[in-house]
């Protein structure tokens, strides 16, 4: 069902949906994905009115051509049936679905998602916040290739909560790897987890840092401050993106026709090297079409 895609999501920023003001900022943002918050950043009372001010969000045509997410609530809440087909008829670019746990989750979410949207306008996304679904990692994953799965967003927060653990990233560097692979052997984007501390640009920049060089495609953010960070640190460099429009043209050369292996600027390449080439100047095209 996937299509590959290189749409940038270098920032995913988190706005609740129930805060007015916020909605009509993201407007102006240059977040690559806006997240309509009905779930952490929602107090139980002004559940509906967030849905509803999301929904009408979607609706309005005022957020240029940013990808519209919705993060709805978990499965075993009250509000979550409504989300659900709510942000589907609105024709979210995707719904983000909390506290996954396994591959049946997928499913049976996917399966839903038919009867709200038959036209498939809407994909999953799924946060990995729970120790089941580390577990779960390689079966959640699979699905990706005939359900709606497109996205795998770290919550490391929850995370270290479940486990008994401390907030302390390095615990899991095992697991953004694990995350990292799983998502890769599908085909799916991944997002790393939020930076806490908004006022931290520094820290911010370090974890941009390390999630890139693991694979990561972007983070998700809690502030508009640190949108030009992530932003930054996620878009492919002006010297990759020569080298990579170097293999590319050495590969298109008719001497090269045919040939499995070249020789690049002194360095043996490959056709996977040739893939990754044509992915990276396709996401630097994607961000300059995008124009931020």
């Amino acid at each position: 069902m996937n299509a590959p895609t290189f749409r940038p999501r270098r920032s995913c920023l988190y706005m609740p949906a129930s805060n007015p003001r916020a909605l009509a900022k993201a407007k102006t943002l240059a977040a690559d994905t806006i997240i309509f918050d009905l779930e952490d950043a929602v107090a139980p009372d002004a559940k509906e009115e967030a849905r509803e001010q999301a929904c009408a969000a979607l609706q309005s045509g005022e957020y240029g051509n940013r990808e519209l997410i919705v993060r709805i609530n978990a499965t075993d809440t009250p509000w979550f049936a409504q989300d659900l087909q709510q942000a589907c008829r609105s024709k979210a670019d995707a719904v983000l679905v909390p506290k996954i746990l396994s591959a049946d989750d997928i499913v049976q979410i996917s399966d839903l998602m038919d009867a709200y949207d038959p036209h498939l306008n809407t994909r999953l996304w799924a946060m990995i916040e729970m120790p089941l679904a580390i577990l779960n990692l390689k079966e959640i994953a699979a699905l990706g290739a005939e359900h709606r799965l497109t996205t795998f967003v770290m919550g490391f927060n929850d995370l270290a909560k479940e486990m008994h653990a401390e907030q302390d990233r390095s615990v899991f560097g095992p697991v953004m790897t694990q995350a990292v692979i799983a998502a890769r052997a599908y085909g799916l984007n991944i997002i790393d987890s939020v930076y806490n501390d908004f006022s931290d640009p520094i820290g911010l920049e370090a974890e941009c840092l390390e999630a890139k060089k693991l694979g990561f495609d972007g983070k998700s953010l809690i502030h508009p401050a640190q949108i030009e960070t992530a932003n930054w640190v996620f878009a492919p460099h002006a010297d990759a993106i020569a080298e990579a429009e170097a293999i590319i043209a050495a590969f298109n050369d008719p001497v090269n026709a045919g040939k499995g292996v070249i020789v690049v600027d002194g360095k043996m390449t490959e056709l996977l090297h040739l893939k990754q080439a044509k992915q990276l100047v396709a996401i630097a095209e994607a961000i300059a079409a995008f124009g931020k």
